[in-house]
């Protein structure tokens, strides 16, 4: 029954069945009045029943002319709501044609719907221009967040004190980053050498650029190195025919962006980037960032003189409190040549700890600094104050005995290895037990200089461990022959 209602209601069809039910009511209507006066008023009178055929033909035409009209006007609506649905699916380029005599409300729909479509498209665009835009600005946002974070590793490199070698690895590889490099060289002079050598070349089969060296007055960077200008070679900037072919043969690169690294007013090296790409252009964003790359050189090459200058000037070891090599070898030199103008002995004892490599990776750094600590306080208890210990190596000890032959320095090497093993003989694991061998020299048996000194002293402490380690050993065995 529920079904049968709403069949017979209008609400639930389209606006044509609408209208041709309004049409159908409208036009039968009139007819039915026009064939109820004539058939009741006008032909009565006349007499003339083809009349009334010419009544109801009459009202026919006026009902066409009805139907015409409204088809007309529903024909444009439903037009027009197509090609909106159309444009709200989003085909903004789609446009409702209008007649410029159709001037009625249809017409101004029509024109209003066109204008409209004209702004979103038109806002489309801006919003994708902006879009656009803020991609881009995104990646630069990006690629800046990066290079900070680069330049941090490497300020904190440089401020841990890593080697110079691994800073300049590192600044000259992460340097590709900009302008999406191949290649990234760094040539560098030493200190009085006037020609640049290829310190470090990063990149996909650079290791050709470690062969690469460039003279002072070598185009084209001749007027890089003395007026400190930045080098670029891309489409817009060409050499000269002769440079440029010099410059392809050498670093095999159709486009560079080269800096000097400039320390204390001079030029002490070259930062690069280049690719082989036929049309590049670089911009100025990208020389302004391998600035700050060139000037990260410059600090670390600075911070590595520095650091050398305060070995120098330093004359203890951090960890241990004994005296560090320099030192040694230079007071070693110093009481050999007071021995020699007095005639005095001068004995040096060679002192290293037996497997410590392995005791370090079992048991870890800490534990290893800690038998460091122990061994140097052990060996600084067993001397007299006019004697001198250092730390010679990682896990190597040297002490310097003015005044003693090396029967007497025997007899100290001998008591400071008994006491570094009496120390450690109550551990548990034989693994934690930690041994020295020495070897000990004396001036001028040995040698009559440190270093010979020295190096004697190595060799009997390499022959103490040969003969089973944990010993003391003052001569060479002679050789046995069978």
């Amino acid at each position: 029954m529920g079904k049968n209602i709403n069949k017979l209601s209008l609400a639930s069809y389209g606006l044509k069945y609408k209208l041709r039910i309004s049409f159908y009511l409208m036009s039968v209507l009139p007819l039915l009045v026009c064939v109820y006066l004539v058939a009741n008023h006008i032909l009565p009178g006349a007499g003339f029943k083809v009349d009334i055929t010419l009544s109801i033909f009459i009202s026919a035409i006026i009902a066409c002319i009805g139907f015409f009209v409204v088809k007309q006007v529903f024909d444009r609506v439903v037009a027009i709501a197509i090609e909106a649905k159309l444009i709200a699916s989003g085909d903004l380029g789609r446009e409702l044609k209008s007649d410029a005599r159709e001037s009625d409300e249809v017409g101004d729909l029509s024109e209003s719907l066109n204008q409209l479509t004209q702004r979103i498209r038109s806002n489309m665009d801006e919003l994708k221009s902006y879009s656009e835009k803020t991609t881009e600005i995104n990646i630069e946002i990006q690629k800046r967040v990066i290079i900070l974070s680069i330049l941090l590793q490497i300020s904190s490199l440089i401020s841990q004190g890593a080697k110079l070698d691994e800073i300049l690895r590192l600044i000259t590889d992460k340097s590709r980053l900009l302008a999406n490099s191949d290649i990234g060289y760094l040539l560098y002079r030493e200190e009085g050498q006037e020609i640049f050598t290829m310190k470090s070349a990063e990149g996909a089969n650079a290791s050709y650029l470690l062969k690469v060296s460039v003279g002072p007055k070598e185009e084209p960077f001749h007027k890089l190195i003395l007026s400190g200008r930045t080098l670029i070679v891309d489409k817009d900037n060409v050499l000269p025919p002769e440079a440029a072919s010099a410059f392809r043969d050498k670093f095999k690169l159709n486009n560079t962006l080269v800096l000097p690294v400039i320390l204390r007013g001079r030029a002490i090296g070259l930062l690069g980037i280049g690719n082989t790409r036929e049309t590049f252009l670089y911009k100025k964003d990208d020389s302004d960032l391998l600035d700050i790359f060139s000037k990260q050189v410059a600090i670390a090459v600075e911070n590595d003189i520095l650091m050398h200058h305060v070995e120098k000037l330093e004359i203890k070891d951090a960890l241990t409190g004994l005296y560090n090599e320099g030192f040694i070898r230079n007071r070693l030199q110093e009481e050999i040549k007071r021995a020699i103008t007095y005639q005095r002995p001068c004995a040096f004892i060679y002192i290293d700890a037996d497997d410590f490599k392995k005791f370090q990776q079992s048991f870890g750094s800490l534990h290893a600094e800690s038998a460091l600590k122990k061994i140097a306080f052990l060996i600084r208890e067993s001397i007299t104050e006019i004697d001198r210990a250092g730390r010679i190596g990682d896990d190597e000890f040297g002490v310097l005995l003015p005044e003693k032959n090396k029967r007497q320095a025997q007899e100290i090497a001998e008591n400071i290895r008994k006491k570094i093993e009496f120390n450690y003989s109550e551990e548990q694991d034989p693994g934690r037990k930690i041994t020295v061998s020495a070897g000990v020299s004396e001036n001028p048996l040995d040698g009559v200089d440190a270093q010979e000194l020295i190096d004697k002293a190595k060799e009997l402490g390499q022959a103490a461990k040969k003969q089973g380690k944990n010993r003391v050993v003052s001569f060479k065995e002679p050789p046995v022959y069978l």
